[in-house]
């Protein structure tokens, strides 16, 4: 997994950290900051979809 670029942690407080990356392959991957050699992996599509359902609220419920 050498070949990802991960974004910098977001953080809640008091909360763990999850960073997200990409590769050049077109693969996404979520990984709590730290343990990013156990990242979940799918398409940056799959990420895009992901994000852009927590944006319009399908996720409130978990919160």
């Amino acid at each position: 997994m050498d070949d990802i670029t991960w974004e910098e942690p977001f953080c809640g407080e008091g909360a763990s950290c999850f960073r997200l990356g990409t590769d050049a392959a077109g693969n996404a991957y979520v990984a709590i900051a730290g343990a990013e050699d156990a990242a979940l992996t799918d398409s940056r599509e799959a990420l895009r979809r992901m994000i852009l359902d927590i944006k319009a609220g399908k996720a409130d419920h978990l919160l």
